[in-house]
């Protein structure tokens, strides 16, 4: 019985022919450059490498010690006005706490964090960075600490800044200091000219 299917089979597929296949083109291991350029957008994607607007660098900075006192003044800043951030006079508007964050996380959060405290007018803010590791014998392991005193120098919008006063971190913490947005100079020039008249002469 079996013989008679097998012998059946063979007649009905006698006169077939097997389909020509198209030439296949042997592709080089690394693909042409359409698939590249599509690897490299699905990357951007998923990376947001293109939107990436964060101008704080990513290399590395020298870790510094635990006690180690960040101070930074750009020209034109008062001296009694970073005196009074020195002493921790100014009340602080917003805080960061970068404690325990990867550098490359860091770098993104503070980046965000000082945009938006500048486009709603904020002036002092306070950064938690830490002291890097407690061990005695670990000096210099501050590692966070090294790269937000690289940054904030950065950061045309970053006035000053210096290591906060023991009741608000010491030197695990920063006061900065931030220059006025567009809107609170405006502001502030409504204020001073309301009431004034202007001097004929």
């Amino acid at each position: 019985m079996a013989d008679d299917e097998s012998e059946l089979f063979f007649q009905e597929v006698a006169d077939v022919k097997p389909l020509k296949r198209e030439h296949r083109v042997q592709l080089a291991p690394g693909g042409d450059d359409r698939d590249r350029s599509l690897a490299e957008r699905r990357e951007a994607a998923v990376t947001g490498r293109e939107a990436d607007r964060n101008t704080l660098s990513d290399r590395d900075a020298e870790p510094l010690d635990a006690w180690y006192v960040l101070e930074f003044k750009r020209p034109g800043v008062q001296n009694g006005v970073y005196r009074k951030l020195r002493q921790g006079r100014y009340e602080q508007e917003a805080r960061l706490d970068l404690h325990r964050m990867t550098v490359a996380v860091a770098r993104r959060e503070l980046f965000a964090f000082l945009e938006q405290c500048h486009e709603l007018g904020l002036r002092s803010v306070l950064l938690i960075h830490g002291k890097g590791e407690r061990k005695v014998e670990r000096e210099r392991s501050a590692v966070l600490k090294g790269h937000v005193h690289v940054w904030l120098q950065e950061v045309p919008i970053v006035q000053a800044y210096h290591s906060a006063q023991p009741q608000h971190g010491g030197t695990g913490a920063v006061y900065v200091l931030l220059r006025k947005s567009e809107e609170q100079k405006r502001k502030n020039r409504e204020r001073f000219m309301k009431g004034r008249v202007p001097i004929d002469r």
